[in-house]
């Protein structure tokens, strides 16, 4: 198990994470999100022991983080950090050496994962003679060659086109069906929905959201009415109590509506109208419990 326990880092005057507290057990996919400068690339540098906490302690299996525990840890940051001139097999053994793994052991997880990427051509290849993608494949490998109990992602998915993003899932569920514990932090809220139990939005270092998803999505009293008819009059929707906005979106008309309570005044009315094939009454999206509660800025990052 993680704990982060009532962490606290200062930069002399400037307060980069206020009070931060959450732990994650084995198997669990924990989101860690927020706005560039909310506190999360210094969270998980105290995480991975980089940075010593101000306030506050950091234990992995009840034991603080130490030189050797990071062994333990994989971390993807979203800036490529490859050693572009290196060829991809000399770049994975220097990450492996860094785990203190064997040669013997290294080579043979590389020749694992580079079959499974489908990119075992590429051994002998320099790093900056790889594709965008392909580049992001090798820092996974990285990261995941010392079969971490902890895994930090930082937008894992930068670069991938859809085939491969379903391979990068299917290899982090691995993980979490082994046990590992995997922190993921991404701008892509669909993503975070699809992988997270519980989360936490920074906001200038300190946390705004916290908790399981269902919970939040639960108390978040709004939600949204998906209809598709002939004939709807947005105009006379807005005048029915309880509707805030009504918006087109695709195919389909969104109603947001205050509370679920105020569906059936919706209702009432869509039932009038001709060739309705679809009314559905569904909890707000995470993106606009984010945007409500970070702002704007959320969406421009």
């Amino acid at each position: 198990m993680l704990e982060v326990k009532n962490v606290r880092k200062d930069f002399g005057n400037f307060t980069a994470v206020n009070h931060l507290s959450f732990t994650i057990q084995p198997g669990e996919i924990f989101g860690l999100l927020g706005t560039n400068g909310a506190g999360k690339t210094t969270t998980f540098k105290m995480i991975m022991g980089l940075l010593e906490p101000t306030e506050g302690e950091i234990f992995l299996d009840g034991q603080k983080i130490t030189y050797d525990s990071v062994d333990e840890i994989g971390y993807m940051i979203e800036e490529r950090s490859l050693l572009t001139k290196l060829k991809v097999k000399d770049l994975i053994q220097h990450y492996g050496r860094l785990k203190n793994l064997t040669v013997e052991v290294i080579e043979e997880r590389m020749q694992y994962w580079l079959k499974r990427f489908n990119i075992e051509n590429y051994y002998d290849r320099k790093i900056n003679t790889l594709s965008k993608g392909n580049q992001q494949k090798i820092q996974f490998i990285t990261s995941i060659i010392n079969n971490p109990k902890l895994l930090i992602l930082d937008e894992p998915f930068s670069g991938l086109d859809p085939l491969n993003t379903l391979k990068f899932v299917e290899v982090i569920r691995d993980f979490q069906d082994k046990g590992s514990m995997i922190i993921f932090s991404t701008h892509q809220i669909d993503h975070v929905e699809s992988f997270c139990e519980k989360l936490i939005v920074l906001q200038e270092g300190e946390a705004v959201i916290s908790g399981a998803i269902t919970d939040i999505k639960k108390d978040y009293k709004k939600h949204n009415i998906l209809v598709i008819a002939d004939d709807l009059d947005k105009d006379k929707l807005m005048t029915i109590e309880g509707v805030d906005d009504v918006i087109i979106d695709a195919n389909q008309w969104i109603i947001k509506i205050a509370e679920e309570t105020y569906a059936s005044g919706v209702f009432d009315y869509v039932k009038t109208l001709n060739n309705v094939m679809k009314f559905d009454v569904e909890q707000a999206r995470l993106s606009e419990i984010f945007i409500d509660k970070v702002g704007e800025s959320y969406e421009q990052v």
